[in-house]
């Protein structure tokens, strides 16, 4: 990570945290979403939204279900800081 990107990642965001991406094949830890080259991030929102938006998954499994949620919501932020850049 170059010292740039380290500054951006807020305190919280720097704890573990994963989300096991079948898109990307690949564990992706929060406070990796800062880093992500822009595609990936974008097939992360996809399949984040896509789990959030079927509630059964919530019954199936309530902690993948709110990590996707949170993953969504950072990815949203990151994505719009970028178009504004």
């Amino acid at each position: 990570m170059n010292s740039r990107v380290n500054k951006e990642v807020p305190a919280q965001e720097s704890r573990e945290k994963w989300f096991r991406s079948h898109l990307l094949g690949r564990e992706i830890e929060l406070k990796e979403l800062y880093e992500l080259p822009q595609q990936e991030l974008d097939l992360l929102m996809a399949e984040t939204a896509e789990l959030r938006s079927d509630i059964g998954n919530r019954e199936r499994n309530i902690g993948k279900f709110c990590t996707a949620g949170y993953f969504l919501e950072l990815s949203r932020i990151i994505d719009k800081r970028r178009l504004e850049s």
